[in-house]
């Protein structure tokens, strides 16, 4: 079981080095082509600084890094953790901002970022993207903006170095991203096979079905090549 487990692991790091060596060979030009006939201009709203449009804000390790100083208390191990060993304990490739109980960002006030100049990396790229995913209509397929027409102004006039400095911005951005998952499953599966555990997805689910009625979980998250032990409860997301 534990070879199967690994196995998983393994294909999965495949997986994410396959679609790295993808981002990489993506052209700019096309994605600067995109953002300059999308022309999107924020109007201000602060709505992708809420739950109700971005369920959570995945970090670099920088940014957690830079969080931590101003203050450790806006961090959450991010949702959608990847792995659960036989003893119910989770496993994820970062951390994310914490939502404030009315379901805005830990650090919007009044519309309004307290720390705009520090601002993570994924909120200083919003609303592009450069990643592959599933669309509605079932093809995978590069996604490169996201929210479209949910909020903000489109069809301006932005010029091309602004264009390109977001493309360049995004690109290392996701490759960033990429990295950080690849380095992340590579440690869970030498910690597994160190330790002897395997992931195991009926512990997964009845442990999710527990921490959905109000109990506590401990989660491990990646951070710098290590993995910083969290305790969860529901009310954290």
């Amino acid at each position: 079981m534990i070879e199967i487990a690994n196995d998983r692991i393994y294909d999965r790091i495949e997986d994410l080095k396959a679609e790295l060596s993808e981002l990489i060979d993506y052209p700019e030009e096309r994605f600067i082509e995109i953002i300059k006939d999308v022309g999107f201009e924020c109007d201000l709203c602060g709505k992708c600084c809420t739950r109700e449009f971005n369920d959570h804000a995945f970090l670099l390790d920088a940014d957690v890094d830079r969080i931590k100083m101003i203050d450790p208390d806006a961090l959450v191990p991010a949702p959608y953790y990847e792995y659960c060993d036989q003893h119910g304990r989770f496993y994820v490739s970062g951390y994310a901002l914490r939502f404030k109980a009315d379901g805005s960002c830990y650090f919007l006030e009044n519309g309004r970022c307290r720390i705009y100049d520090e601002r993570p990396a994924i909120c200083r790229i919003y609303p592009y993207m450069l990643h592959r995913e599933e669309g509605e209509d079932g093809k995978v397929d590069w996604r490169q903006i996201s929210g479209l027409n949910e909020h903000g102004f489109y069809n301006a006039d932005i010029e091309d170095e602004v264009c390109r400095k977001m493309a360049v911005e995004t690109k290392e951005y996701e490759a960033a991203f990429l990295n950080q998952e690849i380095r992340f499953s590579e440690l869970i599966q030498e910690h597994f096979e160190k330790n002897g555990l395997k992931h195991v997805k009926g512990v997964y689910d009845r442990r999710i079905r527990q921490f959905k009625g109000g109990a506590e979980i401990e989660v491990f998250v990646f951070h710098n090549g290590a993995l910083e032990k969290n305790t969860v409860t529901k009310t954290d997301h």
